[in-house]
C-alpha cells in the first residue's frame, strides 16, 4: 500500500543518514526510527511493519553501532538493535544489546519485547559459568530494576514467577510485591509446589511464607509452615501474633493437622488456646451439628444393611435368621462406624444389653472396643461409660475396653493424660491379649504426640521374651503412629534392632509386616531424611528387606506427586523374577569343582555380610554426628558384637546374623510370605500420587494396566491402591473399577476391591455405592468371608451417618495429615493379607480411628461463641493465574451454618457483615465484624 511504501522510504532514508559520516545526523535518524517502532501497533500473530522493514538492515545497524564513538547516539543505537534482534533472535543479541543500550523504561517497547527478553535471560542464565559472576550480576541487575517490576504493575506476576524460579534468585519477589499482588503470587507460587522438584518446591513454600508474613497474614503462613513440617518456623508464626482472635484461628488449624505446643502459662489466653490446640471443642461442636441436621436418633445395623431390599432367592422379608458368630461380629463393626461420635446406640450404650456376649474371643475385644468408637472424643462422659467393663473376669472384654479407652482419646488431649493413666500397667502385662489392648490404645490415644515417655514406655515390649510376633507388631505399629513423620532415632532403633534380631521364620509371620511400615511411618513424608535408613535395611533378611525398603522409600515420598519415584516404582513393578522351572532342571553331579564352589561362595558370602556391616555401622555413626543422640550407639555395638562373636557362616543358627545366603527363588520366598516388594512399589504408585489430581488420574490408567499385565501380588494390591487415591470421593468410575474387580476369580482380588470401596465412599451415604453393596451381598449370600467384608463396608460407606471423613488431605486439599495417612496405611497394610482381617486380628481395624474427621463448617465470634451465618457452599474452581477477581465456586447453594462440606466442595460467606480470620473457610471458622459493613 501506499502507506507503506512512505514508510519504507522513510525508514531507507535513515539507515542512509546513519552510513554517512556526519555523526550530527545520527540522533534525529535513530529518534525517527524509535517513533516509528513504538508508534506501530504489535499484536501476538503478526511483526510490526517498522521491524518487518528493517529486518534486512540488522546487520548493517550492527556495523553502524560498532562505527559510533561512545555517547549517548551509541547507546541509543543499541536500543534500536536490541528490539530488532526481537524478530531475528541470533545468538541472543536482543539482550546483549539491551545491556549495552540506554537502560530507559523497558516497557516503553512494549510487552512483546519484555517477554522476549526474560525467555532470553532465562537461557543465558543457565549457559553462564560459574566464574563469569560480573555478567550473573548485570543479569540480576536487569532483572531488579526492569522486568520483574514491569511484570508486577503489568498483570504478569506469573511470568514474572517463572523467570525467577528458572534463574533461582525467588527470594526477589519478596521485595516487588505489593499490597494488590502478593495474594496471586503466592497463590501461584503454592500452586506449582507439586510439580517442582527437590529442593525446588522447598524454595517456593520458603518464599510464600514470607511473602504472606510481610503482609501479615499468619493463617496463611501457618498453612504453608504446616505444609513444610517445619516445627521451629510453626512455633514462631504462632507466637508472633499479636492479635487474639486470629491465635485462636491459628490454633484451630493446628488442632486440625494434630500439632500440638507447649504454651507458656504467662501467656494472655494461654488456657483457651491450650484447649483449642487439644482439639476439646470436637466433640461438643460435633453434636451440635448432629442436632442441626437432626440426625441423633441411634441407628442399628439393620438400617444399613437394609435386607428386606435384598431380592435372595427363598428368604424371608427379615433375612437370615441364623445369629452367626461372624454376622454378629460384622455387626459390633457397622454399629461403632455408623453411630461413631454420636455418644449412644442400641446395642452398647442401652441399660441392661448383653451384645457382647453374643460375640467369641477376640468378637467380644472388638464388640468392647466399638463403644469407644461410639463415644469417640467425649474423655469425660465417655471414660465413665467404659470403665465398668475394665472389671470384667473375661480377659478380651478387659482388653476391648483397654483399647476403647485409646479410642476415645483419638485425636484429643487431656492434661490429665486419663489414656496414659489406664492403659499404661497393662502394657507388659501376663496375657497377650492385655498387652494388645492397651498397646493398641496408646498408639490410636496419643497417634502423632511423638511424646518419648511414651516410646519408652512401649519398646521393652518388643523385647519382652512374653510377647509373641503378634503382640510385637501391635506394639511396633502403636510406635510408628506415636512418632509419625519425625524420624524418631530411638524408635527406628528399636525397630531396626528388632527386625535384625528376629529369626526368619519370625519375620514370615503375618504381624511382621506392622514392623517395616512402623519403620516407613517414622520417615512418612520426610523426603530424602529416608536415605540413610534404607542403607541401613540392606542388613535385613529377605523378604522383609526388599519390602520394607520400597515401603520405607514410598512412605518418605507420600503425598508429593513426585514422577520420577512413580516411574521408579512402575519399573518395580514390572521386574520378573528367574524361571522357577529352569533352575529345578540344572542338576548337577556331585563333584570337587562343586565342593570348591560351595566353599566359593561361602567365602563370597562371608565378605558380602563384612560389606554390609561396616555400611552399617558407618551409617549409624554418621546419624550420630549428624543428629548429636547417642540412642544409635545400640545397634552398633550389637553389630560389633555379631561380627566378632560369630563365625559369620551363612547358615549359622544365631539370631544375630545379618544376611543370610539366598539359595531358594526370591518368588517361591516372598509368595510364601505372601507380600512382595512389588506390592509395596504398587501401593506406592497410589501413595505418591494421591497428593495431585493430574498424578492421580495418571495413576488410574497405571492400575488398569498393572492389573490386566501383573503378577499376582501386584494384581491383588490394585485395588487398594487405586482407592488410597481417592478416599471419601466416590468418583463414578473407580467405583465401576472397583465392582467389576469385585467379581474376580482371586479371593484375595475380590475382598480388596470390596474393602477398596470402603475407603472410596467412607462416610458419604452414597446411594449408588449402597446399591452396589446390596447387590454385592445377595452375589456373595453364600460366601461367609465376602459377606463379612461387604457388611463391614457397608458400615463404613455411612460412617458417623454421613457427617465423618477418612479424607487425610485438608485446608482445600493443600495439607496432609500425617496421622491421618498412617491410620489408611496401616489398615491397608492389613487388608494386604486376609487371613488377618478374616482370622483374629480384624481389631486392628480400629488403627483407621485417627484418620476420623468431621467434614464440617462451624463458625464463631471472637469470643468463640456459636455464630449462624449464611455461606454459599459449592465446587471448588481453580484460579491460578486468571485476571481479575474470579468466582471461586461454581453451581453454589446458599446454607446457614453449621454445614456439610463434602470432597471437592469450597465456602464462602455470603454476607458482607463478617469477615473470616482465615482464608480456607471449613473446619473451625472465626468471624469478625466488617468495620465497613452498612
Amino acid at each position: 500500500s501506499e502507506e507503506d511504501k512512505q514508510l519504507l522510504d522513510e525508514l531507507n532514508l535513515c539507515i542512509e543518514r546513519l552510513k554517512e559520516s556526519d555523526t550530527s545526523l545520527y540522533k534525529q535518524a535513530l529518534e525517527i526510527l524509535r517513533t516509528k517502532i513504538r508508534s506501530s501497533t504489535a499484536s501476538i500473530t503478526s511483526v510490526p511493519k517498522p521491524l518487518k522493514f528493517l529486518r534486512p538492515h540488522y546487520g548493517t545497524l550492527k556495523e553502524i553501532y560498532e562505527r559510533i564513538p561512545p555517547n549517548e547516539n551509541k547507546k541509543f543505537c543499541a536500543d534500536i538493535i536490541s528490539v530488532l534482534g526481537m524478530t531475528i533472535s541470533e545468538e541472543r543479541e536482543c539482550l546483549k544489546y539491551r545491556l549495552l543500550g540506554s537502560q530507559e523504561d523497558i516497557g516503553s517497547w512494549g510487552h512483546e519485547y519484555v517477554r522476549h527478553l526474560s525467555g532470553e535471560v532465562a537461557n543465558e542464565w543457565q549457559d553462564i559459568d560459574a566464574e563469569e559472576e560480573d555478567t550473573k550480576e548485570k543479569l540480576a541487575k536487569l532483572l531488579a530494576i526492569d522486568v520483574v517490576p514491569y511484570d508486577m504493575k503489568h498483570n504478569a506476576e506469573t511470568e514474572a514467577c517463572d523467570l525467577l524460579m528458572e534463574i533461582e534468585k525467588l527470594e526477589m519477589l519478596v521485595t516487588f510485591v505489593d499490597k494488590t499482588t502478593y495474594s496471586r503470587v503466592c497463590l501461584y507460587l503454592v500452586s506449582c509446589v507439586p510439580y517442582a522438584a527437590e529442593p525446588e518446591n522447598t524454595n517456593l513454600l520458603q518464599t510464600a511464607v514470607q511473602i504472606f508474613r510481610k503482609f501479615d497474614c499468619l493463617p496463611e503462613a501457618l498453612r504453608l509452615a504446616m505444609q513444610l513440617n517445619d516445627m521451629e518456623l510453626i512455633e514462631d508464626i504462632f507466637l508472633s501474633c499479636k492479635d487474639q482472635a486470629i491465635q485462636k484461628q491459628l490454633a484451630f488449624a493446628l488442632g486440625r493437622q494434630q500439632v500440638y505446643l507447649e504454651l507458656n502459662e504467662d501467656m494472655d489466653e494461654a488456657d483457651d488456646l491450650t484447649e483449642i490446640l487439644s482439639n476439646c471443642h470436637l466433640n461438643s461442636n460435633f453434636l451440635a451439628l448432629a442436632r442441626e441436621l437432626d440426625i441423633m436418633e441411634a441407628k442399628v445395623p439393620e438400617d444399613i444393611y437394609k435386607t428386606h431390599l435384598e431380592n435372595r432367592p427363598g428368604m424371608g422379608p427379615s433375612g437370615s435368621s441364623v445369629d452367626s458368630a461372624r454376622m454378629n461380629l460384622a455387626s459390633s463393626y457397622v454399629n461403632g462406624f455408623v453411630n461413631a461420635a454420636f455418644g449412644q446406640d442400641k446395642l452398647l450404650t442401652e441399660e441392661g444389653n448383653k451384645w457382647i456376649y453374643k460375640n467369641k474371643e477376640h468378637g467380644m475385644l472388638a464388640a468392647t472396643a466399638s463403644l469407644g468408637l461410639v463415644l469417640l472424643w467425649d474423655v469425660d462422659g465417655g471414660l465413665t461409660q467404659i470403665d465398668k467393663y475394665l472389671y470384667s473376669s473375661e480377659d478380651y472384654i478387659k482388653s476391648g475396653a483397654l483399647l476403647a479407652c485409646g479410642i476415645v482419646n483419638t485425636g484429643v488431649r487431656n492434661e490429665c493424660d486419663p489414656a496414659l493413666a489406664l492403659l499404661s500397667d497393662y502394657v507388659l502385662h501376663n496375657s497377650n491379649v492385655m498387652r494388645i489392648g492397651s498397646v493398641l490404645g496408646l498408639g490410636l490415644a496419643y497417634a502423632g504426640s511423638n511424646r518419648m515417655d511414651l516410646v519408652s514406655l512401649l519398646t521393652p515390649v518388643m523385647t519382652d521374651s512374653k510377647s509373641n510376633m503378634e503382640v510385637i507388631g501391635v506394639t511396633a505399629l502403636a510406635l510408628g503412629l506415636i512418632s509419625v513423620g519425625t524420624c524418631n532415632g530411638e524408635v527406628t532403633s528399636a525397630l531396626l534392632q528388632t527386625l535384625i534380631e528376629r529369626s526368619e521364620s519370625e519375620l514370615k509371620e503375618t504381624h511382621a509386616r506392622f514392623i517395616a511400615l512402623a519403620l516407613a511411618l517414622v520417615y512418612l513424608g520426610m523426603l530424602e531424611a529416608v536415605d540413610t535408613i534404607l542403607m541401613a535395611l540392606q542388613v535385613v533378611p529377605e523378604p522383609l528387606k526388599g519390602f520394607a525398603s520400597i515401603l520405607v522409600e514410598v512412605c518418605a515420598y507420600a503425598g508429593t506427586g513426585n514422577v520420577l519415584k512413580v516411574q521408579q516404582m512402575l519399573h518395580i513393578c514390572t521386574e520378573t523374577d528367574k524361571d522357577e522351572d529352569s533352575e529345578k532342571e540344572k542338576v548337577e553331579k556331585p563333584d570337587k569343582k562343586k565342593d570348591s564352589d560351595s566353599k566359593k561362595k561361602d567365602e563370597k558370602s562371608k565378605v558380602c555380610i563384612y560389606i554390609y556391616m561396616y555400611i552399617y555401622i558407618y551409617y549409624m555413626l554418621v546419624l550420630i554426628l549428624k543428629n548429636k543422640k547417642i540412642v544409635y550407639l545400640k545397634p552398633i555395638l550389637l553389630a560389633l558384637l555379631s561380627v566378632t562373636s560369630t563365625s559369620c557362616l551363612p547358615y549359622s543358627s544365631t539370631n544375630l546374623i545379618f544376611l543370610r545366603y539366598q539359595s531358594d527363588d526370591k518368588k517361591s520366598k516372598s509368595s510364601e510370605w505372601g507380600m512382595t516388594r512389588h506390592a509395596a512399589a504398587v501401593l506406592g504408585i497410589g501413595l505418591i500420587s494421591a497428593g495431585e489430581e493430574i498424578g492421580s488420574e495418571m495413576a488410574f490408567r497405571m492400575f488398569g494396566h498393572l492389573y490386566r499385565y501383573g503378577d499376582l501380588s501386584v494384581r491383588r494390591t490394585v485395588p487398594l491402591a487405586l482407592a488410597l487415591t481417592s478416599v471419601s470421593n466416590p468418583q463414578l468410575h473407580i467405583l465401576d473399577t472397583l465392582s467389576k474387580f469385585s467379581h474376580d476369580s482371586d479371593a484375595e482380588v475380590v475382598h480388596n476391591s470390596i474393602f477398596g470401596m470402603a475407603l472410596v465412599g467412607s462416610g458419604t451415604n452414597n446411594a449408588r455405592l449402597a446399591q452396589m453393596l446390596r447387590n454385592l451381598a445377595v452375589y456373595y449370600s453364600k460366601d461367609q468371608n465376602n459377606l463379612f467384608l461387604v457388611r463391614l463396608v457397608q458400615g463404613l460407606v455411612h460412617l458417623g451417618k454421613g457427617t465423618l471423613t477418612l479424607q487425610p488431605y485438608h485446608s482445600d486439599r493443600q495439607l496432609l495429615s500425617p496421622v491421618a495417612m498412617a491410620a489408611l496405611l496401616s489398615v491397608i497394610l492389613l487388608f494386604c493379607t486376609f487371613t488377618a482381617i478374616l482370622g483374629k486380628s480384624h481389631y486392628l481395624l480400629y488403627t483407621l480411628v485417627p484418620a476420623i474427621q468431621p467434614r464440617m463448617l462451624v463458625t464463631f465470634n471472637e469470643e468463640l461463641n456459636p455464630l449462624p451465618v449464611s455461606v454459599r457452599v459449592g465446587q471448588a474452581v481453580d484460579v491460578v493465574g486468571q485476571a481479575g477477581k474470579p468466582k471461586t465456586i461454581t453451581g453454589f447453594q446458599t446454607h446457614t451454618t453449621p454445614v456439610l462440606l463434602a470432597y471437592g466442595e469450597r465456602a464462602e460467606l455470603a454476607t458482607e457483615e463478617y469477615i473470616a480470620l482465615t482464608p480456607v473457610i471449613e473446619g473451625f471458622v472465626i468471624l469478625r465484624k466488617n468495620p465497613d459493613y452498612e
